[in-house]
């Protein structure tokens, strides 16, 4: 009796451990073996949008798309895929090997990536070996690619991993998988919502092996949007081969529009390493590089802009009838003496009685000295506000505003008071002024115009924010015209640049970055030369495009950003008659 009564209790005891654990199974770990079930037989592969191409003006394409292939491993298979064989066919080393395969997918439906962009001959291993290798998904995808480079690096940007910075503020980063490229910089991050399109997806089922079965549903990507730029690339081009060996910035614009045709700073680097993600070597050659290549001058350099600025204090002397084009302003010397203090002219035996034409084609200080003292630092400001110096023009998020500075702002900031050498400094765009390469390029665009100040725009065909500065054209056909006299007449600061394929004009301009002692003793280490400027339109008669460019350490302007300035045109128009031979 006592043996039949325990055989009933252990017997009733089995059951009870088997029910409660296939309550367990069925109940309380229901949703985990219902995903763990369906994974050995369901694969979710998401299929990344095409993103739109970027062109320019003419159609050329400044971005576009090619082929790729990528392998990944489905998630259940992260632990039992081989490590060893893996890492040798794809040439990772096996610690990063194991260390990608140990992240933990936003799905267990979503396979695990562990190399882009892989080769043919690394395609052929694998499907040789995939007996060997269960698990292993290869995918074909449309990977970025930047046909003129260095060219448009700063202008286009490049794509990146999405951050988790991003993630946490733009719901759209939220859909998709950490590996999706994004826009990190340039018009890739500005545009990245049009671009990236909505990715698709394919449900598979998979065998045990992780083999494809059949499809079972496939939901196609949507292509991103195609941007269409103002940019010229044949410009762009002209610019990047004209700036070989040089650093800084150039900026066109066309001024009866505001369309910005070339952007570019130097020096650049490649966006194309940047494609599978940018490697650590190629970082810390950017970062560490003294030259900051990263730095997009065109829009966040800030120069003194030396003799290119008195373009505007003699618009302002027109506008304010202080002079005439006619007036003898001066009887240059050489220099200026106010107090204990001289001014010199960069012609130190002077250039005698000036008038305007005179001043602006040979770019004599004491006439604008004189000039600035007449008209007061209130003024100057003004005319220099007016035009767009001392904020951003609107054409970028990150631009710098620069600085047009007065007695309230030095007061403020330097805690003492203005004086008439601050005025005298501002008056020939030296001193405390800073400004951009494309604010320059903007007052250029709006000098040769009429007085139109546009808001630099990107894409061709887009509404146009634009505002009458109201001043006289003959005023500004004064101006045009010593401009004109500055390249194309002998004693102008250009002469050297004259082209007898285009004619343009212009302003020159050379800025001080240190004092002539600190330049003799830094010169026996390092050479340090002044930042070279040249302010243009083209052609004179009829402007279709109005550009600054600046070349740091360059010397002067009229010995070397004149002579750059007039290399890009030239080159501009052997690409355009290149181009139309070949059509």
């Amino acid at each position: 009796m006592n043996v039949n009564r325990v055989f009933v209790v252990v017997v009733f005891i089995i059951f009870s451990i088997l029910i409660l654990r296939l309550w367990q199974l069925q109940v309380i770990n229901y949703e985990k073996y219902r995903k763990l079930s369906e994974q050995n037989r369901i694969r979710i592969v998401k299929i990344p949008a095409p993103r739109g191409i970027i062109y320019d003006r003419n159609g050329i394409p400044l971005v576009e798309n090619i082929s790729s292939f990528s392998v990944s491993v489905s998630a259940d298979y992260a632990d039992k895929v081989d490590k060893a064989l893996l890492s040798k066919i794809l040439n990772i080393p096996y610690e990063e090997m194991e260390k990608k395969l140990k992240r933990k997918p936003e799905s267990i439906y979503l396979p695990i990536r562990i190399k882009e962009d892989i080769t043919f001959k690394e395609i052929a291993m694998l499907e040789a070996r995939k007996n060997e290798l269960p698990g292993i998904i290869i995918d074909i995808e449309m990977r970025r690619h930047y046909p003129l480079g260095a060219a448009t690096a700063h202008l286009v940007g490049y794509l990146g991993k999405i951050t988790e910075e991003q993630v946490t503020k733009n719901p759209v980063y939220q859909k998709l998988p950490s590996y999706f490229m994004v826009g990190q910089t340039g018009l890739e991050r500005l545009f990245d919502e049009k671009l990236i399109g909505t990715p698709g997806e394919k449900i598979i089922e998979v065998d045990a092996l992780g083999r494809e079965l059949r499809l079972i549903k496939e939901t196609p990507p949507s292509k991103g949007e195609d941007i269409y730029l103002s940019i010229d690339a044949l410009l762009q081009e002209a610019v990047y081969q004209a700036f070989e060996g040089h650093s800084g910035a150039f900026v066109a614009i066309k001024p009866d529009t505001g369309e910005v045709l070339a952007l570019f700073s130097a020096p650049s680097f490649d966006p194309n390493m940047f494609i599978e993600g940018v490697s650590g070597e190629y970082w810390r050659e950017l970062t560490t590089n003294p030259q900051n290549p990263l730095l997009n001058r065109a829009i966040q350099g800030l120069y003194a802009p030396g003799s290119t600025f008195k373009v505007i204090t003699a618009l302002a002397g027109l506008e304010e009838k202080v002079i005439t084009p006619e007036r003898i302003l001066t009887n240059c010397s050489g220099g200026i003496s106010f107090g204990t203090w001289t001014f010199g002219c960069w012609k130190k035996e002077g250039h005698g009685p000036v008038d305007l034409k005179r001043a602006l084609a040979e770019s004599c200080d004491v006439y604008f000295y004189e000039l600035g003292k007449i008209l007061g630092i209130k003024k100057i400001k003004k005319y220099a506000t007016l035009l767009g110096l001392g904020s951003p023009t609107g054409f970028f998020s990150d631009e710098k505003a620069g600085l047009v500075p007065d007695e309230e702002w030095k007061k403020t900031t330097k805690k003492i008071g203005w004086f008439l050498g601050d005025t005298f400094n501002t008056s020939i765009g030296q001193g405390f002024l800073k400004v951009t390469p494309i604010q320059m390029a903007n007052v250029m665009a709006t000098m040769v115009n009429g007085g139109i100040k546009y808001t630099p725009q990107i894409l061709r065909g887009k509404s146009i924010d634009k505002q009458d500065l109201n001043f006289d054209p003959k005023n500004l056909a004064v101006i045009n015209e010593a401009l004109n006299a500055v390249v194309n007449e002998p004693q102008g600061t250009a002469a050297q640049a004259r082209s007898f394929m285009i004619k343009f004009g212009g302003k020159t301009g050379t800025v001080q970055v240190v004092s002539k002692k600190t330049k003799e003793k830094l010169t026996r280490r390092i050479n340090i030369e002044h930042h070279a400027w040249f302010i243009g339109f083209a052609p004179v008669d009829n402007p279709e495009i109005a550009f600054a460019l600046i070349i740091e350490h360059g010397g002067s302007g009229g010995g070397v950003a004149a002579p750059v300035a007039k290399n890009i045109l030239e080159g501009y128009l052997i690409k355009k008659r290149q181009l139309n031979v070949k059509n």
